[in-house]
Formats: C-alpha cells, structure tokens, sequence
C-alpha cells in the first residue's frame, strides 16, 4: 500500500497566519463593475454579436461537404414530423389544426438566428399546448359565452380563440426575453430532474385524457381548472354508448403499428440509416383511406377539414387578455424554457459544445413574441422530433430551416391534401407518443429506495398536477421541493467523529469498528451551511454530542457557590488541611435565592472563596452539581459554507456556554470566508478568542493531547498511539487512553509522521 509521510509544525489559523503572508487582493466594488458593464470597445462588441446571433460563429466552421447532405435529409424527416406533430398539438390547443403549422415556422426561423443549440427542433410541445389550451378555454369556453374581453366583437369562436392563444404566447416571449436580458437564466436550476419528471408525467396524462374524445369520436367540451381532468372523465363516460366505432377502430389501429415500428426503431437504430417515419406513413394512409371510403360523410368522422392556403395578416396583441392570463403565463415560460434547456443540454454534452441558458431564454423569447405576432401558439422543443432532427444526421439548425421550409410548402402549396385526415389519428399520434413520459412513473420505486424526500416531490408534484392543473400543480411542486431543501439544510445529519487507528482521519464513530476516542475529548461535525433556520438544531444537537447542557451546569454551579460562600458567612463551613469540611450536623439546603437570576449565567467567581472548587470531585454540604467529563470539543467546519448574522450570535452564545463550564472549544477547517466575517462582526472578545480556530483537525487534536497529556502509569495496558508530530522544532508525543468499540489493541505500532 502507498504512504506518505508529513513533518510540519502544528498550526492553528493564527500560527499558520503569521508564518504564511496572505496575498491582498482587491476586491472590485459596485461601481467598477457597473463601469466595467457599460464600457465598450471592439473586442467586447465583437462578443456581444457573437452571443447575440450564436449562428454567426457555427455558420465560420460550416463544413459544406461533410455537414450540408446530412442536414438535408434530417431537415426533411424532421419537417415532415413538424407537420403532423404542428396539427395534433393544435388539438391539445383547442385551435383549428392549420395553426399548428404556424408554430411549425415562425419560431424555427427566429430560433435559427437567437438559439445556440445545434440540434433541438423548435415548434409545439405537447406540455406547452395543454397549457395554452387549458387558457384558451377558460377564457372561450365550448359552451357558454366567452369572458368579457374588448377586442372579441364581431370574431367567430375560433377566431376568439386564436387571439387568446397568440396573446398568452405573446406574454410568455416577452416573460421569457426579460429574463434572458437581465440574465436570471439559472432560475431553471430550482426545477429538478425530479419535479420535471413528475410534472410531464401528469401533463401526459392530461393529454391522454384531452385525446380520448378524439379516439371515441365524442363531443366533450374542453374544461380547466381543478379538477377538471376528473369532470372531462366523467363527461367521457356518460356518453360512451355513442362512440364513434371508425374513429375508435382508426386509432387503435393507427396506435398499434406506430408503437411497433417505433419499437423497432430503438431496437436496430443502430443499424437503422434514418428511422422509419411512421407517423408519417400511416398519415398519408389514412389520408388516402378516409378520402377514398369518404368517411366523413358515410362514418360522420370528424376531420381536419378545410386548410387555408398561405399565412395570415400579423396581429397586435390584446392588453386586457394579458391581465386574464399573466398567471399561467409565467410558469408557461419556465416550463417551456427549462423543457428547451435541457434536452439541449444533453445534445451539447453529446456533439462537445457550448449552450448558453440567458441566449437560449432571449432566443425562445423573441421567437414566441414573432411567432405570436402571426397567430402562432407557445413553442419549445419536443423530445420526439429533436431526437429525429439529431437522429437522422443533423449537424447545425440548417436542419431546422430545412424543416421550416418543408412546412411553409405545406401551408402554401400541398395543406389541401390533409384535409380528409381523420382526428382520431392526430389524437391516436399524440397518445402513442406519451410513452416515453407515461414510463417515467417507472422512476417512484427507485426514488423511495434511494431519495424518499425526492420521492415526494415526485408524487406530490404528479398528483397536483393532475387534480389542480398543470400550473397550480407546478406552483405547489416547486414549493414542496424548496421545502425538501430547507428540511435538508434546517435538519442536518450531525455526527461525533472519532480518529480511525494509525491516521490522521475522522470519521463517524457509529459508522467503523476500529476507532478510537482521546478521554474528555469530543468531535462534533454539521454538515451544512449554520443560519438563522437550524442554529437551534444545531445547539441542540451540540448538547446531545457532549452530553450535558453547558447552561444548566452552568446555572447549578453558580447556585453551588452562593451555598457554599452562604455556609461560609455562617461559619457552617471551614477551611481545613483537607479542603472545605462541613461542621454543622443539621440538613443542609441548596440556596434557593433567585434574584439576579442573569448572574447565574456568567462565569464562576471563586475571587473571594479560600480554594478553587473542583467540581468533578465530591462537593460538601450534599451539593449536587453535573459532573462534566469533557474537557475539550473540536467542532468540524469543514463543511459549514456560510454563517448568517443570527446563526453568529447564537454560536457565540454557545461557545460562551461552554467556555465557562471549563470546556476547551477548537474550531477547524473554517472557509476564509467566514473567517473574514467573524473578524469584521467583532465575534472575538476576552472569553471567545481567535486562537480557538485551528487549520485542520488533526492539528487541533494534537494540540489538545500536548495540552492534556494522559498519565500512562494509570492504565494498565498501554494503548494505541495516536501519532508523533514535530511541532515547532520539539519532538512531543502524544499518549493517549483511547477507546476501541470493541478491543483493545495492544503493543506497539509504526511510528506515524504527520
């Protein structure tokens, strides 16, 4: 086995301090940075247009040859999925099914200037589309008036609803491109993998629930709100007598065969040079089918219908609809962004490049507020057709316009041949693709072996967001996963570390068989940041490690001492050869004076007292006071990253405890940081002094056993060694009884150099 060997003085941090002289830095002050923000020269403005439009700087390494052929055919597979995924998504939108073309294009082409993913295909996600459908409506619901809104005289109900969802999608955009400016991209940090799971979990049962009027061919209103999965279930089942027996028996036809031949697609990928554009295929079946058996008249299927050719004239934005819908707006854009983000993310790692999450909010954001502008709903990216744009050879978002322009041929030349396509197969689609986040529900058994406080917000989150809706339900996932983290760092698991046999490492001392404990001596370890939340927890805990209540022994010390100095004044106690002796025969009480209660909680004043009291000893009169037996604690700062001003307070009020009952207190291994911060909130005074503070704990260990050095003649085996230092130039060992959980270990070992 490897070893090595270290001769060092001792230190403590001020030792350590007065050998070593600190570099003085200086620190840049508000001002030179807002200076340092506003100052331009070329070289800045040269960044800023590279972050600004990040396809200038993949467009200079653009190899035409290698890159341009793969581009092609993943821009074609991928814009042909744009436009059957653009018409479902439309549906979960509770939009006429051509608008999903819109979102299809407008957005991709903005995304292609902004956006600094290579690989993600921007347009609907079905997450997205249920909220924005969940607004549209509340707001124009299938049945009863619409709300009062200036601006929906005189438009149909589509029309009406059409403006809801652009000005919903125009609101997220702007949402999304303030944050991008004032660079909060980390916000999506707070949503973990877990909620996110959890909250796509729900959203695709929402969406498999949304769906199954299609499949039955049934007439159910569109509802939101809480609950409203459970009234939409209910209003399935009533009518369920009159399912539409060609619709039903379409989409699980359609189901079926797109399930296989994807399964076959993940199965030999590998061997596989493009996937198999199922989805694709059994469109265009099922287009010819249905307009060769005519079933919209002879099956009264319901079907895309008419597709008008070319874009619609831009609109403004209704100002009174923003009012109406800010609230589901903002987590719309936190879900849209962070869903963006991270398969992105996963595609940087994949193809060795840089994303940028503020770009990516700034490029989203300007890609909704345009897209809104030509009455598109919100966009993200979905899963499924960036793994087809990465999947089948996408090299940079050239894909991307690729795939825009096959949609725009779509909506301006060939949009007449969908028109016979049934809904239950834009219905049956979108369900078959909710595999992958129905199968997430896989991950709550792994998580309550693992992380049960993961596992909650797991299953808090899904079942919120089924029963309250999506945007409540993301409003209380996220607020049960920060309560997870203050539950964290309020209650950390603290621990009495003790030194494994012949290192300088500590470890918890439930936790290994072979350890041993210096007597008097204790080694208290917190795991986490001390703040205003959990310094009570940790006082509490210190007293539980130590074994006594440093205040309560402190309080029957000085209680003991008004006794004593009451029998002396009466002559009931004297000094003798022997130490303080009793000579009244009567019962003696326990002084229950309790004024100046404070005085009880200062040190112990033996000035006027003939002997110095040795409080483990036995006491005359029947005094009972807590016998300590600790004679020092080390607390480990090794992990504590920051104290808050009360966390401060309540250490130094602690320390001052135990201080004054005779206990020596060492802290080791505390951040600069901090250090810095004791000296400037003036921690340090007479009792509490800076020399308390050791560089590492075995430093303060060896410290406290050249200061309590323990009489060998006493113990009759000699026990294990701790180590042989070299501390300022004199050789001291450290000798000390030592405890073992289960053995002793006897003789002698190698001689350890630290």
């Amino acid at each position: 086995m490897k070893q090595y060997v270290v001769a060092r003085p001792l230190y403590s941090e001020d030792a350590f301090a007065d050998e070593h002289e600190k570099i003085h830095r200086h620190h840049k002050t508000l001002r030179h940075h807002v200076k340092q923000y506003f100052t331009c020269d070329l070289k800045r403005a040269k960044n800023a247009a590279l972050s600004l439009l990040p396809f200038i700087g993949w467009m200079r390494i653009y190899q035409l040859k290698e890159w341009l052929l793969s581009d092609i055919v993943s821009g074609v597979s991928t814009g042909l999925v744009a436009v059957l995924q653009g018409l479902a998504y439309s549906l979960l939108a509770s939009l006429p099914p051509w608008y999903g073309l819109f979102t299809a294009f407008f957005p991709v082409i903005i995304y292609f200037f902004l956006g600094t993913s290579r690989h993600i295909s921007v347009g609907a996600f079905p997450v997205l589309s249920l909220m924005v459908g969940a607004v549209v409506t509340r707001l124009v619901p299938d049945e009863g008036p619409p709300i009062n809104i200036t601006g929906f005289e005189g438009l149909t109900s589509d029309e009406q609803r059409v403006m809801v969802a652009a000005s919903v999608t125009f609101l997220m955009g702007i949402m999304q491109l303030a944050m991008g400016l004032l660079q909060v991209g980390f916000i999506v940090m707070y949503l973990s993998d877990t909620l996110v799971s959890g909250f796509t979990t729900a959203a695709a049962i929402h969406i498999l629930v949304s769906q199954l009027k299609f499949v039955l061919g049934l007439v159910v209103p569109g509802l939101s709100g809480p609950l409203s999965i459970i009234y939409t279930l209910e209003k399935i089942f009533v009518q369920i007598e009159k399912t539409n027996v060609c619709d039903l028996v379409t989409s699980i036809l359609i189901m079926v065969v797109v399930f296989i031949v994807k399964e076959i697609n993940d199965r030999y990928k590998a061997k596989l040079p493009v996937p198999i554009p199922i989805e694709v295929i059994m469109t265009v079946i099922a287009c010819g089918v249905s307009y060769a058996f005519n079933f919209r008249v002879i099956y009264k299927v319901d079907v895309v219908g008419r597709i008008p050719v070319g874009y619609e004239s831009p609109m403004a934005p209704n100002m009174q609809i923003f009012g109406e819908t800010a609230v589901e707006a903002f987590p719309m854009a936190i879900v849209g962004f962070a869903v963006a983000f991270s398969v992105a993310k996963v595609y940087s790692v994949k193809h060795d490049y840089i994303i940028d999450g503020n770009q990516e909010l700034i490029a989203f954001g300007a890609s909704n507020i345009v897209g809104a502008a030509f009455k598109s709903f919100a966009a993200s990216t979905a899963l499924s057709r960036s793994a087809v744009q990465e999947s089948t050879g996408g090299k940079t978002q050239i894909a991307g316009l690729l795939s825009a322009l096959i949609v725009m041929v779509v909506t301006l030349a060939i949009g007449f041949l969908l028109e016979p396509l049934p809904k239950s197969v834009l219905g049956a689609v979108v369900i078959v693709n909710l595999k992958g986040m129905l199968m997430q529900i896989r991950e709550v058994p792994y998580l309550w072996r693992r992380d049960r406080p993961d596992c909650v917000v797991w299953v808090v989150t899904c079942l919120a967001s089924i029963l309250l809706g999506l945007d409540l339900g993301l409003a209380v996932g996220l607020g049960i996963e920060l309560l997870t983290v203050v539950f964290r760092a309020q209650f950390p698991r603290c621990s009495v570390l003790a030194n494994i046999t012949g290192t300088d490492i500590y470890k918890d001392r439930k936790d290994y068989m072979s350890i041993y404990e210096p007597e008097g001596v204790k080694i208290f370890r917190i795991p986490s940041p001390i703040f205003f939340a959990n310094i009570d927890f940790f006082r509490g805990k210190l007293v539980e490690a130590v074994g006594f209540n440093p205040l309560r022994v402190l309080r029957k010390r000085n209680k003991a001492l008004r006794t004593i100095r009451k029998l002396l004044k009466k002559g009931e106690l004297q000094m003798t050869s022997k130490g303080l002796l009793l000579t009244s025969s009567g019962p003696i009480e326990e002084s229950e004076d309790e004024s100046n209660m404070e005085e009880l909680d200062q040190p112990s004043d033996f000035k006027d007292l003939p002997v110095q009291v040795n409080w483990n000893s036995e006491l005359p009169a029947n005094i009972q006071v807590p016998r300590v037996d600790v004679h020092s604690l080390i607390l480990d700062f090794s992990a504590v990253s920051f104290l808050d001003i009360s966390a401060l307070k309540g250490l130094k009020a602690a320390l001052k405890e135990l201080i004054r009952v005779e206990v020596e207190v060492y802290i080791v291994a505390c951040d600069e940081y901090i250090l810095e911060k004791l000296h400037s909130c003036k921690f340090f005074d007479d009792e509490v002094k800076s020399s308390m503070f050791f560089l590492t704990l075995h430093d303060a260990m060896l410290h406290i056993l050249e200061k309590h050095p323990v009489n060998s003649e006493k113990t009759k085996v000699c026990e294990k060694v701790i180590t042989t230092a070299t501390i300022h130039g004199n050789q001291c060992n450290g000798v000390s009884s030592l405890r073992s959980r289960d053995k002793f270990v006897h003789g002698s070992e190698p001689e350890t150099k630290f």
